[in-house]
């Protein structure tokens, strides 16, 4: 158990009062996408399919303005060419819902599923992963610590 942990005090997900999830399709243009994400200052943007709105992977913003920046990809190029794809068949995910406790929150910020190594950010859904609710990262963890009375 972290430092923090004690200053949780039965909070969860929902607690940090994320923002709602932006999502953007692989379509879309990534000058459209990244002006969205700035529009709400947005750290990252989930990615969804057009046709079932199954969440398809994300954009790490910091990541595609460092591509934009070597000439990896153009503000012309569709989304799909800079997003990050999750892996579908083989790998375990961590569900995490509003409902969730902001200390396996922590732990999935430290150590990602089954000690996968640590995650920027997490999808927040609904129990049965239908619904994207929102991205919750660790800096939003960081800040409800220090905004949370001792």
């Amino acid at each position: 158990m972290s430092a923090w942990a004690p200053k949780y005090r039965g909070a969860t997900v929902e607690d940090l009062d994320p923002p709602i999830a932006l999502s953007t399709k692989p379509t879309e243009l990534i000058s459209y996408a990244l002006m969205n994400a700035y529009e709400r200052d947005y750290s990252h943007l989930t990615v969804i399919s057009e046709d079932t709105r199954a969440l398809l992977g994300y954009l790490n913003i910091a990541r595609l303005k460092e591509m934009l920046k070597n000439g990896t990809v153009r503000e012309t190029d569709h989304v799909e060419k800079a997003m990050q794809k999750f892996q579908r068949s083989g790998k375990v995910y961590k569900v995490i819902t509003m409902d969730t406790p902001l200390e396996e929150l922590e732990a999935f910020f430290t150590e990602g599923v089954h000690g996968s190594g640590s995650q920027d950010f997490a999808v927040v859904t609904d129990g049965n992963r239908r619904f994207v609710l929102g991205v919750a990262t660790k800096g939003d963890l960081e800040e409800f610590v220090k905004r949370r009375p001792a």
